[in-house]
Formats: C-alpha cells, sequence, structure tokens
C-alpha cells in the first residue's frame, strides 16, 4: 500500500537524520569558517530552498513560505506537518526544527515553526531559539500578502583570544539577542505560468547582524511538473555598505512523485558561490526530501538539509484541501 510505503521511506529518512547529527556533533574542532557563513545570515532553509540555491520567494509555498516568503502559505490549500534538520560540517552547526501550515480550513493561511540551533560548540558556542508564526491571505486568485513574526533567543558563550577574562569573556549564559522582528512578502501571479514576489525581512531594522535588515525578490517561470526561478537579496545590515546575493534553482517532478532540483548562488558579502542540488519522494501522505549545499569558491562549506512531511488533507484528516502548488514546494 502507498500508505505503508511513505511510512518506510519516513522511518529510514528520520534514521539517516539521526546518523548525520550523531556524526556532527563527533567534530570538536573550532570552526575556522566566518560566523555569518555559518549562521546563515539568520535564514533558515528547508530542504526545497536549500536545493534551489536560496531561489524559492516566488514559488516556495506551504512549509518552505513560513521561512522564505510568508505570503506563499495562501498559495496553495494544504494542512502539512513537517520535521527539519540542517548540517553544516565545517561551520560545526546543527539545526533542527518543526513547523505546521493550515491554509486548508480557512481563507486566512496561518503557520507555526521553530528551529533551536547549535553552531561551533568549541569555538563560539553558540545557540538559539528561532520561532516563527505567519498569517497570509489570497486577494483574489493570483495576489497573496502574509507577515511572519519572528522571535530570536540567542546565547554565545564562546571565549575570545584572551579566555576568561573581561576583555573577551564574552557573554556567558546571557543572551546577546532577545526580541522580535517580522517579515512582510507580496506575490503576484498574473498569468499561470509566472510569479513575481517581493519580501522585506527583519523590518524593524533591529541592528544587528544576526537578523540584517533585507529586501528581496524573486521570478519564476513554471508549475507543477516544472519550474525556474532567479531570486536576488540585499543585505543592509552585516557588512559597511549594502551586499547583494544572486541565486537561481530549478525544479523537474518526476512521475508526479521525485522531485529533482539544482541550483547555485552567489554571495558578494562573503565572496563565495555555492552549487546545490537535492532529490525526494513525495506521495499523497508523506514527503522525504534531502538536499545538499557546496561552496565552490571562497570559504570551503557544506550543508545538508532534510525534511519529512506528512500531508494531512492527502490522508484524509483535514477536510476541503485541495493542494493547487508543487508538492514539497
Amino acid at each position: 500500500m502507498r500508505f505503508h510505503s511513505g511510512l518506510r521511506h519516513v522511518c529510514a529518512a528520520a534514521g539517516l537524520l539521526s546518523v548525520s547529527l550523531g556524526a556532527a556533533e563527533a567534530g570538536a574542532d573550532p570552526s575556522s569558517l566566518p560566523p555569518e557563513m555559518g549562521w546563515n545570515y539568520g535564514e533558515q532553509e528547508t530542504p526545497r530552498t536549500a536545493a534551489m540555491g536560496g531561489a524559492s520567494r516566488a514559488l516556495g509555498a506551504d512549509i518552505n513560505g513560513l521561512f522564505t516568503n510568508p505570503a506563499n502559505l495562501a498559495a496553495s490549500r494544504v494542512y502539512h506537518l513537517a520535521a527539519l534538520g540542517q548540517i553544516w560540517p565545517e561551520a560545526n552547526r546543527q539545526s533542527y526544527g518543526a513547523a505546521a501550515i493550515d491554509s486548508a480550513t480557512s481563507r486566512l493561511a496561518a503557520g507555526v515553526g521553530g528551529f533551536y540551533t547549535l553552531q561551533d560548540s568549541e569555538g563560539l558556542k553558540r545557540k538559539g531559539i528561532d520561532a516563527r508564526l505567519g498569517l497570509a491571505f489570497p486577494l483574489g486568485d493570483r495576489i497573496f500578502v502574509g507577515a511572519t513574526g519572528k522571535l530570536l533567543r540567542l546565547e554565545q558563550n564562546g571565549l575570545g583570544p584572551l579566555g576568561s577574562s573581561l576583555a573577551s569573556g564574552g557573554l556567558k549564559n546571557t543572551s546577546i539577542v532577545n526580541g522580535m522582528t517580522f517579515d512582510a512578502g507580496l506575490t503576484v501571479r498574473p498569468i499561470s505560468l509566472l510569479s513575481l514576489a517581493i519580501v522585506g525581512t527583519n523590518l524593524t531594522n533591529p541592528g544587528d547582524g544576526y537578523r540584517p535588515l533585507g529586501l528581496g525578490g524573486g521570478i519564476a517561470i513554471g508549475q507543477r511538473q516544472f519550474a525556474i526561478e532567479a531570486d536576488m537579496t540585499a543585505n543592509f545590515t552585516t557588512y559597511d555598505k549594502t551586499k547583494f546575493r544572486y541565486m537561481v534553482g530549478g525544479e523537474l517532478l518526476i512521475a508526479d512523485t521525485y522531485p529533482l532540483r539544482a541550483g547555485y548562488r552567489f554571495d558578494q558579502g562573503l565572496q563565495s558561490h555555492l552549487v546545490t542540488g537535492g532529490a525526494g519522494y513525495l506521495d499523497r501522505q508523506f514527503g522525504v526530501e534531502l538536499s545538499v549545499q557546496r561552496g565552490v569558491s571562497g570559504p570551503s562549506s557544506t550543508a545538508i538539509i532534510l525534511g519529512l512531511q506528512l500531508f494531512l488533507e492527502g490522508i484524509g484528516l483535514a477536510r476541503g484541501a485541495e493542494d493547487i502548488d508543487i508538492p514539497g514546494g
């Protein structure tokens, strides 16, 4: 049966995630990467977003919308639950997360999710909780608006070059960030094959590099079976002047079950080039997706992102749900 087949895929992926997490925790050396690379500017990536090189603002719906463009929470009628994991070996970072979205039982779509992050346990000793609540509403069939409130609590207990001293002892067991901000997004689909999006991030302008003020946009061509997207973002806070990132990604859905994705990203601030890719298994009840990012120029880094999803509308637990977007997208 398809239900049991999907369950086997989920269990296998859960085992892979636990092995990966254990292997990552075994690494004990401080990270040599720039901290902003390991922190990823405070962005949390799903398997689809990561595999697309970050190009997900125009077509990244359902769970993806909570972390990239809140307007897209309303772009499909679904009821999804997700467990998410991120492993960054060179950055010595692990992130564990969960999310849920309901856009099936009301026109007002809602999503909630969060991540617990450990970064550079032998260097920065950074740990944080990132919690999010998103709301979105369709203005007709082609325009979607949304906003996501974000709470970040971050501690950094690592020592500087002078050790445990007044000069470099850090802020042990004290939050260096503990506050809220929000993102807002707009998605327009003038025709069925074209999506345009604009997203503002951390719009309260907290003034720190952990939650940089930003503006991004995306344009995508395609729908369920095939899509190409290009995005650009501006970071106004992390560096001494505005820096840009350029992203492009493509997605192909084979046999209505197997998504294949690839992408590329250039980060002007870090002068880094990343290639990305991913694949998955999707049926009406479950989704299992895995993505990998690898730096090919600039700071050498790897990121592995795994996601497990439960589609409640496919199981029959959410009435009125009709997925009208790319599965997992």
